[in-house]
């Protein structure tokens, strides 16, 4: 009798234990799914990411602290299992309807008393309201961590009770399956999580709350009241988590629709970031306008890519001496590289982290809907395909050593990533990237760099040329040129030795390969900037290799011109 009991007291603290990391696996997922989609859907990724984190861990702290007002630690762990099963699995649809109507209301309001589209209301209680929606991932973020939190003391204080009396190791045995089970949802999350919707990835995690809610429910009844009414909660909150499974990347998918201001008509999730593409007809025998979007920030627009990739590649291809062996980094959608295979080049190496962007944007048929498919085809001219093309999916920084070590040299380099809004993208605009590029180019090569508005982020702009020149550029220039999706916009042109590139490009009458929006008047103009542009530029820091300092500019000019949009 008495080993039975033993028996029987080990498989219900085994029980436990395995509850408590399961439990653990969940709350680690939470937080990362959490920070992971705020940091989308508000854009500041690193400073989103952090907050979200830090706190749910402080308010996981509180939670602890208020676990010890449950009186019923079995009957409140069934029902706060419940209730963070419940809010997981719709915490991010409810964010981002909520997010997307504060959006469309002024719209919907305009129409409805036909007010004209520069007299949107967005002033007053509307302005409150985008406000107070803004901050729904972090209210969720709290109420979620403050509901984990109080997992662990109840599930010490149900050890204790099992057993009968205290246990001296208690808080090490449920610390110690706390921290396997958090391990273990890290790399689920790694491995498995960021591959698949993000709906899906909350149903999921929600499924586990639910079945470790279930199995106490049954394995502990003798313990709990009202067993009926918890056995209906878990049936229909395993129906929502069910649709929500099955639905939710459709129902996000609409409210996305409410956030992007556009048809939503095609989005992935690869392991790297987010993809989009909206779609807005136009009518009137007008071709629909396709945008891309990446991590929720606008890539290209369909009506004015051009602009943005003509001037990116032609400047910089017009002034260097030869156009036999280039080098892009970024560029994963290809625009760039059909501009540069214009030139006619022997070969053209390009490097991106995101193999499955390249993937996307070089076999569109293979995952986007038809009519998208075709459009992406005809706007990359198949580059992708082209036999002299080499393409390298690896981390930039890392990759450019490889091709020290090979003794590669290139013509002309083509730097076309995304703005430096995040520490790890910092890295490829500091001196030390910059420095190893000047080794890679031509004597008398040219090297270009996206450099993101010099209206919007002025010190970003002009960081970005002070760093080139730190990087032994003899001549170092900027340019820029309106392109309407973005605004005023940008780009750093470098060489090695002799006349500057718009001294080269003085000298030429006409551009050397048909283009669509640039000529060489264009170009003249686009040098020029207003009166006073580099009156600060001696205050202005270098980017280096670890500093921040880049991010840091962008990262204020964006947040300033979030406060002054309206």
């Amino acid at each position: 009798m008495q080993d039975k009991q033993k028996l029987k007291l080990l498989v219900d603290d085994s029980l436990l234990i395995l509850i408590m990391a399961t439990l653990a696996c969940c709350g680690l997922i939470y937080e990362y799914l959490l920070s992971h989609y705020s940091a989308r859907i508000l854009g500041s990724v690193e400073t989103v990411i952090y907050a979200i984190i830090g706190i749910m861990i402080v308010s996981m702290g509180l939670g602890a602290f208020a676990a010890k007002k449950v009186k019923d630690a079995f009957q409140g762990f069934v029902v706060l299992e419940l209730v963070v099963a419940f809010i997981g699995c719709s915490a991010t649809l409810f964010i981002a309807s909520i997010i997307g109507f504060s959006q469309t209301l002024p719209q919907l309001i305009a129409d409805s008393y036909q007010l004209p589209m520069d007299m949107l209301p967005r002033g007053g209680m509307l302005a409150q309201f985008n406000w107070l929606s803004l901050q729904l991932p972090y209210i969720f973020a709290f109420v979620l961590g403050f509901l984990i939190g109080m997992e662990i003391p109840l599930i010490a204080r149900i050890r204790e009770t099992i057993y009968g009396h205290h246990l001296a190791h208690n808080a090490g045995t449920i610390y110690g399956a706390d921290y396997i089970g958090a391990g273990i949802g890290a790399a689920i999350w790694v491995l498995f999580m960021l591959k698949i919707e993000i709906s899906q990835a909350a149903a999921l995690t929600a499924t586990l709350n639910l079945v470790a809610g279930f199995v106490f429910l049954i394995r502990f009844k003798k313990y709990l009241r009202n067993i009926r009414w918890l056995l209906i909660g878990h049936t229909l909150l395993a129906v929502l988590v069910v649709a929500v499974f099955q639905y939710g990347g459709n129902w996000q998918k609409q409210m996305q629709n409410m956030l992007y201001l556009d048809k939503v008509v095609y989005q992935t999730q690869t392991p790297y970031q987010n993809l989009v593409f909206t779609e807005r007809q136009l009518g009137g025998g007008l071709d629909p306008i396709f945008n891309f979007y990446i991590n929720g920030r606008l890539q290209f627009s369909s009506l004015d890519e051009h602009i943005y990739h003509e001037f990116l590649v032609h400047p910089a291809m017009q002034s260097a001496n030869k156009h036999d062996n280039i080098l892009i980094i970024g560029g994963g959608d290809g625009l760039a590289l059909r501009e540069v295979l214009k030139w006619n080049p022997k070969a053209v190496t390009l490097v991106d982290l995101d193999p499955y962007l390249v993937k996307l944007f070089k076999a569109p048929e293979k995952a986007l809907p038809a009519h998208l498919a075709t459009k992406i085809s005809k706007l990359t001219a198949d580059s992708f395909n082209d036999a002299r093309v080499t393409v390298i999916n690896d981390d930039a920084f890392i990759a450019i050593d490889k091709l020290l070590q090979q003794k590669q040299v290139f013509d002309s380099i083509i730097i076309d990533l995304p703005d430096p809004s995040h520490p790890d993208l910092n890295k490829l605009y500091s001196v030390n990237f910059y420095y190893r590029l000047n080794h890679l180019l031509n004597t008398d090569g040219t090297m270009v760099v996206q450099s993101t508005s010099p209206f919007h982020a002025q010190n970003a702009f002009i960081s970005i040329a002070k760093t080139v020149q730190a990087a032994n550029f003899k001549q170092v220039e900027q340019y820029h040129q309106n392109v309407p999706s973005f605004g005023e916009w940008g780009w750093t042109v470098a060489t090695k030795k002799g006349a500057s590139v718009s001294e080269r490009l003085a000298r030429e009458k006409s551009i050397s390969v048909s283009t669509v929006w640039i000529t060489p008047k264009l170009i003249e103009g686009a040098f020029s900037f207003n009166k006073g542009f580099y009156d600060n530029k001696s205050q202005i820091k270098i980017n280096y290799l670890g500093s921040n300092q880049l991010y840091q500019y962008h990262q204020r000019a964006w947040e300033r011109e979030t406060e002054l949009s309206p």
